[in-house]
């Protein structure tokens, strides 16, 4: 048994393990802490998704669904393995399991009995990751993703002093469940008790900060400007909901591109002349056109 790592703390032990991760969002502070405990943790629970695409399935398992309210999980391993951060305190990721799996993963017994039945609340005591697959049996399994649940979970494990046997899958865990599928979690066992044997590969970098265009000025906004940095903006003011373009954007400043800013004015707030549609520095900081 053990306290629940902090956000800090979690994110350094998965970095320090060499993983790239990224935080989605308020992952820091996105949990279900009010419908339960969360605590103490007894180890890592394995997913697969049944989704494809990264940043639809991580968008999935910050918001949930309907019926299952995010976060459900804490990461989402990616294909080419980098981690996506999306809750940290209790999730929606385990439900229901076998009380007497439980019991083996605490003592870390060398075999885990049938899960056959559902009567323990495993969001309290299991950390959660959800790997990117279509669970099919036939959506690969690359070897970036593979060693980033490797790594995620002796990351986890080796912060608690755990060992390899308190990595478990869903379907170990509540019955009927199949995932992960398409690899054994008793060779995933293995390649994690390999890692513990040895030194965190860490610190991984984090990603580096997007690089954003500089404010050019107000007199670049004017009739007959061609610039790539006109398209960005555009591209940035449709992602926003303000665009009015019956076609383009495109490089060419133009009646359209104005009315469009104005829209983007008007949605930070500004009005009368500061929502003219001409950029001005406060409203270009806060709509972060990447660098071309």
């Amino acid at each position: 048994m053990a306290t629940p790592l902090s956000a800090d703390k979690l994110l350094k032990a998965l970095r320090d393990e060499g993983l790239r991760v990224v935080e989605h969002r308020s992952w820091r502070t996105h949990n279900r802490n009010h419908k339960g405990p969360w605590g103490p943790v007894n180890g890592v629970m394995i997913h697969h998704t049944v989704t494809s695409g990264t940043q639809s399935s991580v968008e999935l398992c910050y918001n949930g669904h309907s019926s299952l309210p995010g976060p459900l999980c804490h990461g989402v391993i990616a294909k080419d393995g980098t981690v996506h951060l999306v809750g940290n305190g209790r999730a929606n990721h385990a439900g229901l399991g076998d009380d007497d799996v439980l019991r083996a993963v605490v003592s870390e017994s060398a075999s885990l009995p049938s899960d056959n039945e559902a009567n323990t609340d495993g969001n309290r005591h299991f950390y959660g990751f959800e790997c990117v697959n279509l669970g099919d049996g036939k959506d690969p399994w690359p070897a970036a993703q593979l060693l980033a649940i490797e790594k995620v979970s002796a990351a986890i494990c080796r912060a608690h002093h755990w060992s390899q046997r308190s990595v478990i899958g869903h379907k170990e865990w509540q019955p009927g469940k199949v995932d992960p599928r398409g690899f054994t979690m008793d060779s995933m066992r293995g390649r994690i008790k390999s890692r513990l044997g040895g030194k965190p590969d860490g610190p991984s970098k984090p990603p580096a900060p997007p690089k954003y265009e500089p404010f050019p000025g107000a007199a670049f906004f004017k009739s007959g400007r061609r610039s790539a940095i006109v398209t960005a903006m555009g591209k940035r003011l449709v992602a926003e909901g303000c665009g009015r373009y019956e076609v383009g954007p495109g490089p060419a400043w133009s009646d359209a591109d104005k009315k469009s800013y104005a829209a983007w004015q008007r949605k930070l707030g500004f009005s009368g002349s500061g929502a003219d549609g001409i950029p001005g520095k406060a409203s270009w900081t806060k709509l972060k056109v990447p660098n071309v």
